[in-house]
């Protein structure tokens, strides 16, 4: 035994990705007293710049949406009571096909040793005991989400080699087809007016998340989704957030209350299903 605290890392793409995933849990642990380490890989450049304005169109500026983002990120970080912000700050890729993905710079342009070098020196430092990143998918096919998951797995396996070598338990986030399918219900009813969606959309949809059977780890973080509503309101510049706000917080409770994951690596025979990420260490 040390006194080094137990430590949960999680690695995402974008300023507000920690809240809408895994903000009741970072909230949860660091109430716990477990050190919560945020790994944020791209400056958000790409999101929506003030009054909405959108990459590409007249007066959206990527440095300045850039800064306003860190600002929000740090202001969300103060509500989840978030350890240490580390931000790799590599320039947003975009979605998948904006010409931002090819740009000299851009995560998705990096390359993987690079990436996964730069995160395996901050395993390194913090040693985690929980690491948590998004499936090969990056859950909805986002590049910046995809090359977060390569550059974790990868920094896992140059970690794994070092003479003190780290073998923490590695989840992946998910959500259930359940509640996928809940949100589009809710989706609807806050916009009964809008027009059936495309079939192919909705196929494309179908095949997020994963069913309920196949989920590994279910961590109820109800008593904590004030806090994740208030570190999602913290990125209110950025409009895809809005949907979750306009809900109120007890209807976000009831729906984003508990986090959902995917168990793809353990040392620790914690039995599965599991409703804690640190299951068989503590």
């Amino acid at each position: 035994m040390t006194d080094r605290p137990l430590t949960l890392m999680a690695v995402h793409a974008h300023p507000d990705d920690e809240a809408t995933s895994t903000g009741g849990v970072l909230a949860r642990y660091a109430a716990e007293g477990i050190r919560t380490v945020l790994v944020t890989c791209t400056d958000g450049g790409c999101g929506d710049g003030p009054g909405g304005v959108k990459p590409g169109d007249p007066g959206h500026d990527p440095a300045a949406v850039a800064l306003m983002r860190r600002q929000e990120l740090e202001a969300s970080c103060d509500v989840l009571k978030i350890s240490d912000l580390e931000m790799l700050d590599y320039a947003d890729s975009g979605m998948m096909g904006w010409p931002s993905n090819d740009a000299p710079g851009s995560f998705w342009q990096t390359p993987v040793e690079e990436g996964a070098g730069r995160l395996a020196e901050l395993m390194r430092h913090y040693r985690p005991d929980v690491v948590v990143t998004y499936d090969e998918n990056g859950f909805y096919g986002h590049p910046d989400h995809i090359q977060a998951h390569r550059i974790t797995m990868a920094a896992l396996e140059m970690t794994a080699l070092d003479t003190t070598a780290l073998t923490p338990k590695v989840y992946w986030t998910t959500m259930p087809r359940s509640t996928m399918r809940r949100f589009g219900e809710i989706i609807r009813e806050f916009h009964p007016d809008m027009p059936e969606p495309d079939p192919a959309e909705v196929a494309e949809m179908a095949k997020m998340g994963l069913p309920d059977d196949e989920i590994t780890t279910w961590v109820d973080a109800t008593a904590f989704s004030d806090q994740k509503f208030d570190s999602l309101a913290a990125h209110a510049s950025q409009g895809d957030n809005i949907f979750f706000l306009k809900m109120g917080k007890e209807r976000f409770g009831e729906l984003m209350g508990v986090e959902t994951f995917v168990r793809v690596q353990d040392a620790t025979g914690a039995a599965l299903p599991e409703n804690d990420l640190f299951a068989g260490l503590r």
